[in-house]
């Protein structure tokens, strides 16, 4: 097992539910091995409340969440990205930037929660968390340091197909 640590990159086209809640759980559950980020193609340029408030409640720091262009992660000063995950089809299907180091990429495309209106949408960011949370473990739980290429790239893409996918593209990071 090495010291290093991943930089891993979760893209969604506003930047502001589901790619934040990936952020905030990798970066918890993935204890200084991992860094996580998000970003959006066309960011909203507000984190939604609902996802604030959901993190809160469970403990989440939530300070440095920010929605932010993908284009600060595509520049020579941007961190070295080991993985990106697209977690909404919109972003999947849309034309990224070149990432330098040509990270692994997967899609993991989960239900908007912000597209939910009224007392039903705390429930679809609780279940939102879920879904990421789950794909995170199943994540965290690969041999990171001495998988091959390819297998990882399956593996990546079978997390991508865990329960709560949606029927977005496979790849588009």
């Amino acid at each position: 097992m090495t010291d290093k640590t991943y930089n891993v990159l979760f893209l969604c086209t506003g930047n502001s539910a589901r790619s934040i809640l990936a952020e905030a759980l990798l970066n918890r559950m993935g204890e200084s091995r991992f860094r996580a980020y998000s970003a959006g193609s066309f960011p909203k340029g507000d984190v939604h409340p609902a996802a604030l408030e959901l993190l809160r409640e469970l403990g989440f720091e939530t300070n440095g969440l920010r929605s932010k262009s993908w284009d600060e992660f595509s520049g020579p000063d941007a961190p070295k990205l080991d993985f990106i995950f697209t977690v909404c089809d919109n972003a999947a299907g849309e034309t990224c930037p070149i990432w330098p180091g040509h990270p692994m990429t997967a899609h993991w495309g989960i239900e908007d929660p912000a597209a939910i209106e009224g007392p039903a949408q705390r429930e679809a960011f609780e279940r939102a968390l879920h879904y990421l949370s789950n794909r995170i473990s199943l994540f965290l739980a690969l041999p990171h340091d001495s998988i091959d290429e390819m297998a990882m790239a399956r593996k990546l893409k079978e997390i991508g197909r865990s329960e709560g996918a949606t029927g977005g593209q496979e790849t588009g990071a």
